[in-house]
């Protein structure tokens, strides 16, 4: 068995390293002169207060932005849902004219009874029934009426 090693023995002092170029690091060496930091470290610090106006002034003014911002932000986000319940009423509207979403649902109702209560009920002075009927629009008149009438009144005058 001594043989054994024997053959082993030149190579128990190469380092096991895969590059030649690592090498194992030196172990460190601490300082004579190194000794643990005091209790308090106040002393060490100086404080230059001529910078403090300055500081405040800017932390200030940041505060006021942040705070403008924040404003603008929230302005923004509220005008972003009112448009968007604009919007839904709108396409609530044009789905069922006169339907208003916290005053329940629709109930239909008859004809009759709507022409019973608007003859029964007096137009008001702006010329608007009550029950919220436009009245009927004015009879308009058109080119060929009024070329017909100048016809007419030619007509009378050779007469």
């Amino acid at each position: 068995m001594t043989q054994d090693h024997a053959q082993y023995a030149a190579s128990s002092n190469v380092p096991l390293i895969k590059s030649p170029s690592l090498r194992v690091p030196k172990s460190v060496e601490v300082p004579p002169d190194m000794y643990p930091l005091p209790d308090s470290i106040t002393e060490y610090f100086a404080y230059p207060f001529t910078l403090e106006p300055h500081v405040i002034t800017l932390e200030s003014s940041r505060k006021t932005t942040i705070t403008a911002h924040a404003a603008r932000r929230e302005a923004c986000l509220a005008s972003r849902e009112h448009e968007k319940e604009r919007r839904k009423r709108e396409a609530l509207q044009r789905v069922a004219p006169g339907y208003h979403p916290e005053s329940g649902p629709l109930a239909p109702k008859r004809l009759g009874d709507l022409i019973a209560k608007r003859l029964d009920e007096p137009v008001t002075k702006s010329g608007v029934d009550l029950m919220g009927l436009p009245p009927p629009p004015p009879p308009t008149r058109t080119v060929m009426d009024d070329l017909v009438d100048q016809l007419a009144a030619m007509e009378s005058t050779k007469e």
